[in-house]
């Protein structure tokens, strides 16, 4: 059965992960280090599908493409890892990212960085 995003929340598919690893006897290997470092393997072939393409090449990817669906696939195994290790750390990604924002937004005032762009919100 396939939801789409506005009615899956992000516990449904932390248990999805779960129920997926535990099916396979996979905690034994997913140790945060092995899934920190999964996780930036999927992330650089993601970065694979973008490598050669301009800016706006990579914008006009539709579902119409092949490489749309490469990159739908990369960047689900990307949350699968990410998801898997909230679970392996019993982090509540729902608060994570809340906090998180709060603090980017003490970092990146909207007011300051409109249409801007700086590695670092000090210089």
């Amino acid at each position: 059965m396939t939801l789409p995003d506005s009615s899956t929340t992000v516990d449904d598919l932390k248990q999805l992960v779960r129920r997926f690893v535990e099916q396979r006897d996979w905690q034994q290997f997913h140790a945060p280090k092995n899934l920190s470092m999964s996780l930036a393997i999927e992330a650089a072939e993601l970065m694979e599908h973008f490598q050669w393409l301009s800016v706006d090449d990579s914008r006009q990817l539709t579902p119409n493409d092949g490489n749309w669906q490469a990159v739908a696939d990369e960047l689900a195994d990307v949350v699968c890892y990410a998801l898997a290790l909230a679970n392996e750390m019993e982090i509540d990604l729902s608060t994570a990212v809340r906090h998180k924002m709060v603090r980017n937004e003490q970092k990146y005032p909207a007011d300051e960085f409109r249409g801007k762009y700086r590695s670092d919100p000090q210089a």
